[in-house]
């Protein structure tokens, strides 16, 4: 038996990059998947080709943007109600913002809360309410940060939200223990992705030299610890931050440039 089997996952901001991985990772287990990404083409596309490499059906798109938190709460209710459920949360969307405290708009303080701390926030109220329903228990994990733990230039307002869902690991698995909930949250240091290829062809290279371990994460290490978390081994952890970093937050230098 497949270790996810006949367990429901919703995913957030899964279109591509860690997202993508942990619903293509949760799918190869066993588990009927929910993938969430605000660009409707996008969770369209992913779910397909998920489903294609599988060779089954086990991912659905469902598209929202998780800051327009009555869209989101119509999505979580529509995944439950059409697979029986919804036993695991991975809130994984968020938006990063790059600029000195200085310049930071409200417009774009408000724009990264919103997602970042309010997505999370009642992405995890609406999975937590129909796990309650269920009697069953359940697992919602966060996605949090390197920079929620060390400060990094440029990025004051973006690590501000990801310490806040440290934060909200902890006490959303304290008032959801009773319920046999657990919450934790996984905190990725540098990773190759999409997008950080984008910002920087020479990512891994970069942070190859500053890594203790002499490795940049690959989107399967995120979702690997995830997955652990997500896992009937992880029943008697909750409230906690896995970081998987490579042990950068040991010291935290920064590669040259500091891209």
């Amino acid at each position: 038996m497949k270790k996810f089997e006949g367990k429901n996952v919703f995913v957030t901001g899964a279109g591509k990059g860690i997202g993508y991985d942990i619903c293509s990772q949760f799918a190869k287990g066993g588990a009927i998947v929910g993938l969430n990404d605000m660009d409707s083409d996008l969770a369209n596309k992913a779910a397909r080709e998920i489903n294609l490499k599988l060779g089954s059906e086990k991912v659905f798109p469902y598209p929202a943007n998780i800051a327009q938190v009555n869209n989101l709460e119509k999505k979580v209710s529509a995944f439950s109600e059409k697979f029986g459920g919804i036993h695991i949360l991975v809130a994984n969307a968020g938006i990063t913002n790059y600029g000195a405290f200085l310049e930071c708009t409200p417009e774009s303080f408000d724009q990264l809360t919103s997602v970042n701390l309010r997505g999370s926030f009642f992405s995890s109220q609406y999975a937590a309410k129909k796990m309650i329903a269920q009697k069953s228990g359940g697992r919602i994990i966060l996605m949090s940060s390197v920079t929620g733990v060390q400060a990094h230039d440029n990025l004051a307002a973006y690590g501000i939200t990801k310490a806040g869902i440290r934060m909200m690991a902890k006490t959303l698995g304290f008032e959801l223990g009773k319920y046999s909930i657990t919450v934790n949250a996984v905190g990725p240091g540098a990773t190759i992705t999409e997008r950080t290829l984008e910002i920087d062809p020479n990512y891994e290279e970069n942070w190859n030299k500053v890594a203790p371990n002499k490795r940049t994460a690959r989107t399967e290490d995120i979702s690997s610890a995830v997955l652990f978390l997500a896992s009937e081994e992880a029943r008697h952890i909750t409230g906690q931050t896995l970081m998987v970093d490579g042990g950068w937050t040991i010291h935290s230098p920064l590669p040259d440039g500091g891209a």
